[in-house]
């Protein structure tokens, strides 16, 4: 029997472990292996290495997968980019760009050590309570098999966990009545989003898209005039990750208390170190 898990704590073990998933998107080594495979648009790179394990999809899927882009933006993109490579090969170059990424960002001797080896497994251990059902992104990268190096596993396990709560967290976003560009703009105004200029340039919406949807937030009473959260605001934000952490329980109960807090601890390890190595733009996150 396992101790009961402390308030939040696999939302604070998912802080740790999913940024390192991110940084695939903001690594040169991704141009590189896309750039070779004969990809030249740097968001058709990245929708296709998040979306390949989906299969050669189209635009429809992606954008009730994704929920927050735009889906004149994927309709750009996608099926198209399938005629450049495939999904096998999109996988294949995404795991080659995430090893070139971690040995580059965490060096070669902690993609070798034990306690990425632990990681890796502590990692997943969770990702056998995660569940299928309603979860899509999650269940199409849980058809992939483990790579076989620790560091590649422990960032696919941190994958399986990611699109797992991400999937989740789109219930939730329902729930609350948040459509893609307020909930993005909501989650920006909790200065923990990231900052407008990267979400309108990434996820292919307008700035008059983001003025209407914080317009429709003020109406709501969740924004202030000033673009800040109200009370209900942040009260509303607040029951999001609630609700998102209930949806979210099992893999981290799975492992326990003991193992949950280890798996914190050496996620935060690494996730600093690939930080202090540059792994993100400074002016990534924020109201700005």
């Amino acid at each position: 029997m396992t101790t009961a898990l402390p308030p939040r704590a696999g939302r604070r073990c998912h802080n740790a472990l999913n940024p390192l998933h991110s940084t695939l998107y903001f690594s040169p080594d991704l141009d590189r292996e896309f750039a070779a495979l004969g990809f030249t648009d740097p968001s058709a790179m990245r929708l296709a290495a998040r979306s390949a394990a989906l299969g050669a999809v189209g635009a429809g899927t992606v954008a009730a997968a994704f929920y927050n882009y735009n889906h004149e933006l994927l309709a750009r993109h996608l099926p198209g980019v399938w005629d450049t490579a495939s999904p096998a090969e999109v996988l294949d170059a995404r795991l080659r760009t995430v090893d070139a990424t971690l040995r580059r960002l965490l060096g070669d001797e902690a993609v070798a050590s034990p306690e990425m080896a632990e990681a890796a497994e502590l990692a997943l251990r969770a990702t056998e309570a995660c569940s299928r059902h309603a979860r899509p992104l999650y269940s199409a990268h849980a058809d992939l098999p483990v790579p076989e190096e620790p560091h590649l596993a422990y960032w696919y396990a941190a994958t399986l966990l990611r699109e797992h709560r991400g999937d989740g967290h789109l219930s939730a976003l329902l729930s609350a009545g948040l459509d893609p560009v307020e909930a993005l703009a909501s989650h920006t105004a909790t200065g923990k989003g990231m900052a407008p200029r990267w979400v309108l340039g990434t996820r292919g919406w307008g700035r008059a898209d983001w003025e209407a949807a914080t317009e429709r937030l003020r109406g709501r009473g969740l924004l202030d005039a000033d673009g800040e959260l109200t009370d209900s605001g942040t009260a509303l934000r607040a029951e999001l990750e609630e609700h998102t952490d209930r949806l979210d329980s099992a893999p981290y109960e799975h492992l326990g208390a003991a193992g949950v807090e280890r798996l914190t601890e050496l996620g935060r390890g690494f996730l600093f170190a690939a930080a202090g190595a540059g792994a993100f733009p400074a002016d990534l996150v924020g109201k700005g």
